[in-house]
Formats: C-alpha cells, sequence, structure tokens
C-alpha cells in the first residue's frame, strides 16, 4: 500500500516515526514521509492511506492551514483510509471535525494519565480483523484516561487500571487521584464511506517498537484498506 505518513509536533517523533517508517516499509508498504503535511491540500488520489503521527497545535507552525483541514476530511469522508496514532486525535483542538472522525482521544487540558511505565494491554475483542494474530502484551508508554470518546466506535484493544494516587503524566508532578477502571487503547469506526483506524499506544521510540504495537498497526493497515 502506498501510505502517507503525516508526522511533526511536540512529542518525541524524531524517535517514533523512523521506527513507524521502517516497520511499515519492511511489511511491503511504500511510505512518504511528511512534517509539512502540505499534500493534504493537494491530489491525495494516489495514497491508499494516510498515517497520523503528529501533534499539530494552534498558533505553531505546523497547523494545518484550512486547505490541508478541508482536504483531509474530503479524503477521509470520501472512502479514504486513516490510521490515527497516539496523540495524533488532539491536533487541531478547535476544529470539530477532527474528534469526528477519530472518533476522540486525548483533549489538551482534560485529559492525563499515569507517569509512563510498562502495563499489559488486552484484547477485548479478538474476533475484529485488527485483533487478527494478537494476544496480551506487556508495553512501555502512556495510559490515556478521561479521553473525548464518541459514539461509533469499535473498541477492541483496552487496558485495567487499578486506581490510586500518581504524578499527573509524568513521574515527579502533581499527584491526583485516578480512578480505575478499564480504558479504550484502539478502535475502529467510519467516518462517510472512510474507514478509521485509532490507537491511543504509541507515546515514544521503545512504544513504536512493540512487537505488539508493530502488528497492531499493520493489521489497522490491512483493515482500514480492505
Amino acid at each position: 500500500m502506498n501510505l502517507l505518513l503525516i508526522t511533526g509536533g511536540k512529542h518525541p517523533y524524531e524517535k517514533t516515526t523512523p521506527v513507524l517508517n521502517d516497520f511499515l516499509k519492511e511489511a511491503g508498504h511504500t511510505v512518504t514521509v511528511s512534517e509539512s503535511g502540505s499534500e493534504l491540500a493537494g491530489d491525495l488520489s494516489a495514497f491508499d492511506a494516510i498515517v497520523l503521527n503528529t501533534l499539530r497545535q494552534p498558533d505553531t507552525d505546523n497547523d494545518l492551514n484550512e486547505a490541508e483541514r478541508s482536504g483531509f476530511e474530503n479524503y477521509v469522508s470520501r472512502g479514504g483510509s486513516l490510521l490515527s496514532v497516539h496523540i495524533s486525535a488532539a491536533s487541531c483542538p478547535a476544529w470539530a471535525p477532527m474528534k469526528k472522525i477519530t472518533g476522540g482521544g486525548w483533549v489538551m487540558g482534560q485529559s492525563f494519565h499515569p507517569p509512563y511505565s510498562n502495563f499489559s494491554v488486552d484484547v477485548a475483542n479478538g474476533s475484529h480483523p485488527c485483533a487478527s494474530s494478537i494476544s496480551a502484551f506487556n508495553t512501555d508508554d502512556e495510559l490515556y484516561m478521561n479521553i473525548d470518546y464518541r459514539d461509533g466506535n469499535d473498541v477492541f484493544i483496552t487496558a485495567d487500571f487499578q486506581g490510586g494516587a500518581y504524578g499527573k503524566n509524568r513521574a515527579g508532578a502533581e499527584e491526583m487521584e485516578m480512578e480505575g477502571g478499564t480504558f479504550p487503547l484502539a478502535w475502529t469506526r467510519s467516518y462517510g464511506a472512510g474507514k478509521v483506524f485509532v490507537t491511543l499506544l504509541g507515546h515514544d521510540g521503545k512504544s513504536h517498537q512493540s512487537q505488539g504495537f508493530q502488528k497492531l498497526v499493520l493489521n489497522g493497515v490491512d483493515w482500514v484498506t480492505s
């Protein structure tokens, strides 16, 4: 498949995108990596899917402009395929279609997570096509909580959390009480005629090196382009 990988922003993309690019290519895909995102305003017909591994925020030099936003939304709604990784759905926070397309995700100033750690990822729906050949695995990552979550998401990957007082978002930060529960980490949905795959996993290079994470993303590519 011919994939457009949009990257860049305030996150360790210099570590994650090379790993993501490499394992996608090793699986036989052709990958065009873009830090500008300018391709979104052009002809996207040559791409089988867009992969977002990026954080586009207001008042920065990498926020998507109106033409790029419109091109992106039209591509997906008219039958294009999208994969959104980790915090990508927090991009363009004032642009309502982003959360409608992705089905939610991290919200600046609202969402939180316990400090980066090793935790167990569970398969909540083993019959989902994107769960093929995946069993529970441990990974080093962030467990997102208090996210924006929309109707229509078909969740198939989750993680359980016991709850307790933890440093907000990082070790050493002011502690907050975090409620225990089961939290969604990957889902699929549709947007118009398009197919969308979202995983909240994938914070840093080590997270992307997880074999479970890589299989999850590769399954996502297969599903959205099928």
